[in-house]
């Protein structure tokens, strides 16, 4: 993510969140003849209620200060949801210098750990800011060798093949995890692990590279998703997260509904990976982190 990208990030927001609203949507007569997608700057501008050249002015990088009466204006042009103007809102923000800080190591607290691992049937492991993996229980580990500390959940969904067989909603899957990881970073787009990432997935992924210029934002805290396990079958789970107060962690669990199938699979799969608890110990220790199971 170079520093000009960084410089403009509010320029590079607004011109894809343009690109993806249709005059329909937008209330806007069609008269044809567009030759590029979505709106235009000027009907765009109009929306708001601001002049064109302001507003070309901000997609351009070349104000950057606007009031947030006139963000919250043109959110509403473009018909953004509330996540999405929080957004909005976040990387618009006058920023000081940018400080060069040591990346300090992720940890896990005892508690968290012993949580998880006391829940021998659901899945449940824990991510840092960057989805790196931080801990797991066995049976999230028995669901996916990528929900192992250790592992990235970003990175695994678009690079590690095996994710491609594991989830039968692959497309689905990872439509939701970008505009997740823009959610949980923030403004924070210029942190050397979130530039390490996004640079590597942008060289070795087209799919990655089409989404992420989407600039979507969702923090999705629940719903569906399909795995096709090899070892339980196909199982139909619900995801939950949950954050982590002041951790800057999101806790991760799996359930099927009570009394169907997937349930009974799920049993199956935590009882063939059931550990000795004479010799087992807690869930996974931080690791370095590198691709998992995401929604």
């Amino acid at each position: 993510m170079p520093a000009t990208e960084d410089a403009n990030a509010l320029g590079r927001y607004l011109r894809a969140r343009r690109e993806l609203i249709s005059p329909d949507e937008a209330g806007v007569p069609d008269q044809g003849n567009r030759r590029v997608p979505g709106l235009r700057r000027e009907e765009v501008a109009f929306l708001a209620g601001i002049s064109s050249d302001y507003y070309n002015r901000l997609e351009q990088g070349r104000d950057k200060n606007p009031s947030e009466q006139v963000l919250r204006s043109i959110a509403r042009a473009l018909r953004l949801d509330e996540e999405a103007t929080a957004y909005l809102l976040q990387i618009a923000a006058p920023k000081g210098p940018q400080r060069k800080r040591p990346r300090r190591p992720e940890k896990v607290s005892d508690g968290i750990r012993t949580l998880i691992d006391s829940w021998p049937l659901t899945p449940a492991y824990v991510h840092g800011k960057y989805m790196d993996i931080l801990a797991a229980n066995d049976l999230a580990v028995a669901l996916s060798p990528f929900n192992a500390p250790g592992h990235n959940g970003i990175l695994a969904a678009f690079l590690e093949p095996e994710m491609r067989e594991l989830h039968q909603d692959w497309d689905d899957m990872t439509a939701r995890v970008v505009p997740y990881l823009r959610s949980i970073v923030g403004a924070d787009i210029h942190d050397p692990r979130l530039v390490e990432i996004v640079g590597e997935l942008t060289l070795s992924s087209e799919r990655f590279r089409t989404l992420w210029a989407r600039q979507d934002v969702k923090h999705k805290t629940t719903g569906t998703t399909l795995f096709r396990h090899p070892q339980a079958g196909p199982l139909e789970l619900r995801y939950e997260k949950l954050l982590i107060p002041g951790a800057g962690q999101t806790l991760i669990t799996y359930h099927a509904q009570p009394g169907s199938a997937s349930e009974e699979r799920l049993r199956l799969l935590a009882s063939m990976h059931a550990p000795d608890r004479a010799g087992s110990s807690p869930a996974a220790a931080d690791q370095p982190a590198r691709g998992n199971t995401t929604q």
